[in-house]
């Protein structure tokens, strides 16, 4: 399968798993915006692409291991497509990376969590909608434990030197400050 033949059938596959009941951000809105972001960089490639798609196939907000279930999936889907192995690695590390926790190892998995976490850097209206759908997306965490859980969330972002790591997206920086203090200060 050609490479273009590929990224059609990827977004096939994914679609349905981003339009699943309980999703407000995680949808296909947040792939197309991820997407959008890399190519607005001039750096989006076959393998970013595609882990786009497959970055949150699964989310389940009471679980821990989105991202592993997701590399798990879509690398399976990739294998029954017929991905070359070196390809579908690339895409489970640029997924995995996704996890946040652990710093990225090549630039195009830096490049890849800078674009996921570019919306913290957008203008404060996109942001804000982004907030109140990761509030909806949560609605089962009461209200007290979600302000506590949420606002740990946004001060360990707010607490790194530095949160977009390539100078692609070095720009979002202060306003990315700016909306994760703004955010804070509504949580408490």
């Amino acid at each position: 399968m050609d490479t273009s033949a590929l990224l059609t059938a990827a977004e096939a596959f994914a679609g349905p798993f981003y339009a699943e009941v309980g999703r407000a951000y995680h949808t296909g809105a947040h792939v197309r915006a991820l997407l959008d972001a890399l190519a607005g960089c001039g750096v989006l490639t076959p393998a970013l692409a595609l882990a786009a798609w497959g970055h949150d196939l699964i989310y389940d907000p009471r679980a821990a291991d989105n991202e592993a279930r997701s590399a798990d999936v879509f690398g399976a889907w990739l294998a029954a497509q017929g991905a070359p192995g070196e390809l579908q690695a690339e895409v489970r590390a640029l997924i995995l990376a996704t996890r946040h926790t652990a710093p990225t190892t090549t630039r195009v998995e830096a490049l890849f969590v800078d674009a996921d976490l570019s919306v913290l850097g957008a203008d404060a209206a996109t942001f804000d909608a982004y907030d109140r759908a990761i509030r909806v997306e949560y609605a089962h965490v009461p209200e007290a434990a979600y302000r506590t859980g949420r606002a740990a969330v946004l001060r360990s972002f707010l607490n790194r030197e530095q949160l977009y790591l390539t100078p692609e997206f070095a720009e979002l920086e202060p306003q990315a400050r700016v909306n994760l203090a703004r955010a804070l200060n509504r949580l408490s």
